[in-house]
């Protein structure tokens, strides 16, 4: 046994090992480890090895998907081995000994998941491949859980950008790659470059959709092609030859979507927090989706967001239809929250991994879409969306009344028990039903029989997978059973029981076995039967299921919009950016949940003042107002409502954020240099289309090489990009800069303080800052008094020294120590609590009592 589980771990490399054993997936040697510190399971030993203990663990056959969850979560990739023949089999092959047969029949990967346990409803589970060919990268990305596959490609700069947008569980690449440091994200599995062959991927593709020629698809390039037989190879080899469900590929050109590179996707939060989960990004907040494959759909809109003008405009009529009716709306979403993920279950039955309940999924879910299509056809003058959806939605009556008629009305999970083919729908197996059903009420009159006879009150007919049908007594009554001239045959001694057999019993339980052993034949024919009817219409069943999630965004996308009083924005080809009354959505959610306001705030980009430059204290709201213009316009390019009173965007071909700090170790990258590489970036590639927010550039290094940073890169965006820019800044010396830029605009957010307390305003407002009130939120966030004290004296003499001389460090070089002024502090406090203290506040006037208060503060400001 240990001789084939090492033949078949050399062939798993380096997946984890389930090792099929009876009711147990066995893992030994290291994988038992990884195994069960990751699952928390017991860690046994069995046998030796080379004169040591076998590290060994399991988990139950029954239960492993929920096992396998935690695995494939933990960064871990699955070998399953089962039995491939019965211990029958076996022994007719070689004698009785003979070890069953076992071979690899899956690998689970992160990537390659379509079982409902071990995936997310509302993400997404994609996988890509990547080669660079040509000077150009082509790309082949796939969710082989409902079958969607496109190819694309970019240039080698553009990767990371990309494949941002994909989001891969999985990322599949040359071994070369690898091995020289090209690509090494966590995800990526290397393959032999071999498979990365374009003359095979058409090949592949070709043989997939049963076509002489995939012009009908696109006019796929030779690095797109070449990926795409790098991702099919990686397929065929976890499937052990058996593919999964993939739709004809769709082409997806960088011309079709809002271009954004990995820093901006990260700095804006689109589909996960920077913390990593789903809570407090963009897409959590405008999901109010009710089907799983709606949130899909949505975060896939938000992740690549449109740049046709018309293309936008038919989502948005989609979202304005329901937003305007509510009744239709609400009875919609009514309908679509008992949606079975019908996408989903159509990929599980053409992969082979179907259950009776995938089928009743697709019965129950194109039988919904049949009553959703009733219910929207009776109001006239549909969008252009709805009219292409309607047909998408009916056409499915024959295959739903077979599946209606076969099936039971909640078919189970597993289907080697039978019991999901419905009563009528085949005779014979009515009939079979019937045979195994009055056996049993034969074994039942039996029983009681056999308990008259032997007056036995405690006789029990029982059954199990070993033994079958037995005849049970308590051991005190053995002897009566075991008499000459009964009719029992012993079997089985236990501690306080005995066992036995009969012919009567034999004779029904044969019957029983047989009768079941064919309807359960019946039932998995019938299966058969169905599953090829589903596989048969597959396309159009992928269809209803992409038209069923497109509704279910607008819906949900308007429901938003109506719950949150959101605005349908208006796009054009103008170089503006007008939006009134704009909030950002996950900070008006968040202090919606406390109870609190949100301040919103108008911007007014145009040729004219196409760069605000926008000062004032930190906490002050600069960077929400960056980032939610930034949110508003992608968005209305999405093809949803947003959270203004009003939106005029023109429409942006690439979006930039530099927000915010972060490092990356890992590359040898400080914060400064992360924020360096960002802003080289955006110069290089903003257009006079684009749309830029950048936030304290040059703050990273020292003060005269950041303000000429900033500086420089202010100027480089307003003469050379010109493009619609955000610019916070705390250099109050950039104000400057408006005397000679004629389309830089000044403007600030507004604070006061007030006895003392800064008070923090979220208002924008036009002209420079006063000040940056640095030291008020230094306090605010509550740090010490005293180093608060000495930070305003050592910016006291800075700015005396700026006024007198010019110089930034004039007037240090009699700045007492900090320990001297902290002392002086000290000091200054004694002598007021001193004279405090000797004040008979009893003795005094009002008026006296006023002179000592103007005493005393003269001498604190002193």
């Amino acid at each position: 046994m240990m001789a084939q589980y090492l033949a078949l771990k050399q062939e798993a490399q380096d997946c984890l090992l389930f090792y099929r054993m009876g009711d147990f997936f066995e893992l030994f040697f290291d994988d038992a480890k990884t195994a069960s510190a990751v699952l928390d399971i017991a860690l046994t030993s069995r046998g030796e090895h080379k004169g040591e203990k076998v590290p060994m663990c399991g988990v139950p056959v029954h239960s492993a998907e929920n096992y396998l969850a935690r695995l494939i979560k933990a960064g871990c990739r699955v070998a399953i081995a089962e039995q491939v023949e019965s211990p029958e089999e076996a022994r007719k092959r070689g004698g009785s000994k003979t070890l069953v047969k076992r071979d690899i029949v899956r690998f689970v990967t992160a990537g390659t998941l379509t079982e409902e346990a071990l995936l997310e409803p509302r993400r997404a589970n994609m996988l890509a491949a990547i080669i660079e060919l040509r000077g150009m990268c082509g790309i082949a990305s796939c969710d082989i859980s409902t079958g969607k596959m496109e190819l694309e490609e970019c240039q080698p700069e553009r990767l990371n950008a990309q494949l941002a947008r994909i989001g891969a569980s999985e990322l599949i690449v040359p071994d070369s790659w690898l091995a020289e440091g090209t690509l090494v994200p966590e995800q990526a599995i290397g393959r032999d470059k071999q498979d990365f062959s374009s003359d095979g991927g058409e090949e592949r593709l070709k043989k997939i959709h049963g076509v002489s020629t995939l012009d009908g698809f696109g006019a796929f390039t030779r690095p797109m092609l070449a990926a795409a037989s790098g991702l099919i190879a990686y397929l065929d080899h976890v499937g052990r030859g058996t593919l999964p469900f993939l739709l004809p590929p769709t082409m997806r050109s960088g011309d079709t979507s809002l271009a954004m590179d990995e820093a901006t996707r990260t700095s804006l939060e689109i589909v996960q927090s920077q913390q990593g989960g789903r809570q407090g990004s963009l897409l959590a907040s405008v999901d109010r989706c009710v089907t799983g494959a709606g949130a899909r759909q949505l975060a896939e809109d938000l992740s690549a967001p449109l740049i046709d003008l018309g293309a936008i405009d038919e989502r948005l009529a989609l979202v304005q239809y329901f937003h305007d009716d509510a009744l239709l709306r609400s009875d919609l979403r009514d309908m679509m929250r008992s949606l079975p993920d019908i996408g989903r279950a159509l990929g599980r039955i053409v992969a082979g991994r179907g259950s009776p309940r995938d089928l009743g999924q697709i019965r129950d879910g194109l039988e919904k879409g049949s009553r959703i299509h009733d219910r929207l056809s009776e109001r006239d003058a549909a969008p252009v969306l709805l009219e292409h959806a309607m047909p998408l939605l009916n056409g499915h009556n024959s295959l739903i009344d077979l599946l209606s008629r076969a099936l039971v009305a909640s078919p189970p999970t597993e289907r080697n028990q039978g019991g999901y083919i419905a009563e009528g729908y085949d005779a014979s197996l009515d009939d079979l039903r019937s045979i195994s059903g009055n056996a049993r009420r034969a074994i039942a009159a039996l029983e009681s029989r056999y308990r008259e006879e032997t007056n036995v009150s405690s006789l029990k007919i029982k059954h199990n997978g070993v033994l079958g049908y037995f005849i049970e007594v308590p051991s005190r009554y053995g002897d009566v059973l075991m008499a000459a001239d009964s009719d029992f045959t012993h079997r089985q001694t236990m501690a306080n029981a005995m066992r036995f057999n009969s012919l009567h019993l034999h004779e029904e339980a044969n019957r029983i076995t047989e009768a079941g052993g064919r309807a359960i034949a019946a039932e998995e024919a019938h299966f058969e039967e169905l599953t090829s009817a589903v596989v048969s219409k597959r396309q159009a069943i992928a269809e209803t299921a992409a038209a069923l999630a497109r509704l279910d965004v607008a819906a949900g996308v308007a429901e938003r919009a109506a719950d949150s009083g959101w605005c349908r924005p208006t796009l054009s080809e103008d170089a503006v950016l007008d939006i009134q009354g704009g909030r950002h959505p996950v900070v008006e959610a968040a202090l919606a949940k406390k109870g609190e306001r949100f301040v919103a705030n108008d911007c007014q980009l145009e040729p004219k003042d196409r760069l605000w430059l926008i000062g004032g204290p930190n906490m002050g709201g600069k960077s929400t107002f960056l980032r939610q213009n930034a949110l508003i316009v992608l968005l209305a390019q999405a093809g949803c409502f947003v959270p203004a009173t009003s939106a005029n965007i023109g429409l942006v071909d690439r979006l930039f954020s530099r927000v915010g700090a972060s490092d990356n170790l890992a590359r040898g990258r400080s914060t400064f240099m992360v924020e360096m590489v960002e802003t080289a970036a955006i110069l290089a590639q903003a257009t006079t289309r684009s749309f830029v927010i950048l936030d304290e550039v040059g703050r990273g290094t020292s003060t005269y090489d950041g303000l000429a940073l900033a500086w420089a890169v202010v100027e480089a965006v307003h003469e050379g990009n010109r493009s619609r820019c955000l610019f916070a800044t705390h250099y109050h010396e950039l104000a400057r800069l408006a005397e000679n830029c004629d389309s830089l605009s000044l403007h600030h957010v507004r604070a006061r303080e007030w006895k003392g307390e800064l008070v923090l305003l979220h208002e924008l407002a036009k002209g420079p800052a006063d000040r940056s009130y640095g030291l008020a939120v230094a306090k605010l966030a509550g740090v010490p008094a005293e180093v608060v004290a000495r930070a305003k004296s050592v910016l006291e003499r800075l700015e005396k020294g700026r006024a007198e001389t010019g110089g930034i460090a004039a007037g240090l070089g009699d700045l007492p120590l900090f320990a001297a002024s902290a002392a002086a502090l000290e000091e200054q406090c004694d002598e007021l609590r001193d004279k405090l203290k000797s004040i008979d506040v009893d003795a005094l006037s009002p008026r006296e009592a006023l002179d000592v208060l103007y005493d005393l503060k003269r001498e604190a400001e002193s």
